[in-house]
């Protein structure tokens, strides 16, 4: 079975040690992803557009996603994600998880991960 790592060239990737994606097992696996911008919400907006694009050089799509987990250093401002998260994921909502909990930086207010079903490649 092939394993493709996706690379989105984020400053943490060299870092630590990860990549942005992994495609293994049927599934795409995107790692946690913080955004930039002077709010949460366009923070979240911003991880979201990220996330995005790892899904897309995966060949899947926010349709595809079937599991998310959202951290925050402050559960008050999730609220104001709301109309971002059902925007992205519409008539495709995934199971979800809101964990309250301290990020890599304290400038960042939210931490999106996802899990999505890998595209079929008929083999």
């Amino acid at each position: 079975m092939a394993i493709k790592r996706i690379h989105s060239g984020g400053a943490f990737e060299p870092k630590i040690g990860y990549c942005r994606a992994v495609v293994a097992g049927g599934f795409v696996h995107v790692a946690g992803t913080v955004g930039e911008g002077a709010d949460v919400v366009a923070q979240c907006r911003s991880a979201l557009a990220v996330v995005e694009a790892a899904l897309k050089e995966a060949g899947a799509s926010f349709a595809d996603v079937v599991r998310v987990t959202y951290m925050l250093p402050d559960c008050a401002d999730f609220e104001a994600c709301w109309p971002a998260l059902v925007e992205t994921f519409g008539e495709n909502p995934p199971a979800a998880t809101m964990i309250e909990c301290g990020l890599i930086d304290s400038k960042y207010k939210i931490e999106i991960e996802v899990t999505a079903l890998a595209p079929t490649t008929g083999d």
